[in-house]
């Protein structure tokens, strides 16, 4: 197995190993983001999704954390809207990145740390990890969790969440919608990379492709929405190598061989 390791930026490594890419959060302690932080990771989110040799991407952290969140000093009059603008930057372009994204959560997932696990299309927490959103004890709010957690849990679990501020354990939070799955801390590892090379072996130009037809599906009308996602459909799936090759293959009863294009 070969591991390339990319150009790191601030706070954060990059490796791809076997059209893996993972981006691991690096900021001792606890992973607390701040404004430079947010700029380097967007700017190298916005390049790796380029990349052909990439088939998922999967969040984590080092250390003992995920991430606690967005730096509390940067939250200030003086500089929370420059901080607000790179932080929800960062979030729109992993919610915009042309792979399946996948969270990788252990520890605490705080503030702007959940907020990133929301914007992952999967997330899967160790046993012991903590999740919330306690922006509202501090007299403030989760911008980019009011927006997303409706749509994932329901308003009734968003207003739990958002309103109360209570930190929770994994098997809570997966109640409430903020993780896929919750598995054995022994066993987080191995089954994230079961989830990403599951993944992997699927062609990335559908994967692309798909995410963008969520994307537009999930706002707006049920019957707009769904004349633009056959629109996407005809005009941009049905010309991709891929999708002639799928179809061919399964005619004729054999694996597809993706070309990712």
């Amino acid at each position: 197995m070969r591991e390339k390791e990319l150009q790191t930026g601030r706070g954060f490594r990059l490796t791809i190993v076997e059209r893996v890419a993972t981006l691991t959060l690096d900021l001792p302690p606890l992973n607390v983001l701040d404004i430079a932080a947010c700029r380097s990771l967007n700017e190298t989110l916005h390049g790796l999704s380029a990349l052909d040799e990439v088939g998922v991407l999967v969040v984590a952290g080092a250390g003992k954390a995920f991430s606690a969140g967005v730096d509390v000093g940067e939250h200030r009059a003086e500089s929370a809207a420059t901080m607000l603008h790179a932080f929800h930057a960062f979030c729109r372009t992993l919610l915009d990145f042309s792979r399946p994204t996948l969270a990788r959560v252990h520890g605490a997932a705080l503030g702007g740390g959940c907020e990133v696990v929301l914007c992952c299309d999967v997330a899967v927490a160790g046993a012991s990890a903590r999740l919330g959103l306690p922006e509202v004890t501090l007299g403030v709010i989760p911008p980019v969790a009011a927006v997303l957690l409706p749509r994932l849990a329901g308003r009734r679990a968003a207003a739990e969440a958002v309103l109360w501020g209570e930190v929770l354990p994994a098997e809570a939070a997966l109640r409430l919608g903020f993780v896929s799955e919750v598995v054995p801390d022994d066993r987080l590892d191995e089954r994230v990379a079961q989830r990403a090379a599951s993944v992997t072996r699927l062609s990335a130009a559908a994967m692309r492709i798909a995410r963008k037809a969520l994307r537009r599906g999930a706002v707006g009308q049920p019957e707009e929405a769904l004349k633009d996602v056959e629109e996407i459909y005809l005009q941009e799936l049905m010309r991709t190598e891929d999708a002639t090759e799928g179809l061919k293959a399964f005619l004729e009863k054999r694996p597809p061989s993706w070309r990712h294009r």
